[in-house]
């Protein structure tokens, strides 16, 4: 009978652990507004997103919105906002350094006066 509440406890123990680790491992999707104009914009955007905890990251020139597949426990999604911050683009949340943002070519300065190529 011993052995059996020992197995008993063992078991609940393992499961328990699996239930936990797969509630750590959650993966999330959102959507953010980030600013810019071209697909050199985009390629920047989303090599910005290049972190670990971030799956997938893809940004629309048109609508300008990004969506971006992270898992929670490794990355938050203020994080993510700073990351495309200092790659010298505007979020919904958090504006880019303005000494980053000059240094963007051209075509990708978004602010004063949109761009509408989408080269």
């Amino acid at each position: 009978m011993k052995s059996i509440k020992i197995l008993l406890v063992l078991f609940i123990s393992l499961f328990l652990s699996k239930v936990t680790f797969a509630q750590k491992a959650t993966i999330q999707t959102d959507t953010l507004t980030v600013y810019g104009n071209c697909t050199q914009c985009k390629d920047r955007i989303e090599e910005a997103c290049d972190q670990k905890g971030i799956k997938e990251a893809l940004w629309n020139v048109d609508t300008k919105i990004l969506t971006v597949v992270y898992n929670p426990a490794k990355i938050s999604l203020e994080q993510i906002h700073e990351f495309i911050a200092v790659s010298g683009h505007d979020t919904n949340l958090k504006k880019a350094d303005d000494s980053v943002y000059d240094k963007l070519p051209g075509c990708c300065l978004y602010r004063e006066h949109p761009n509408t190529h989408h080269d």
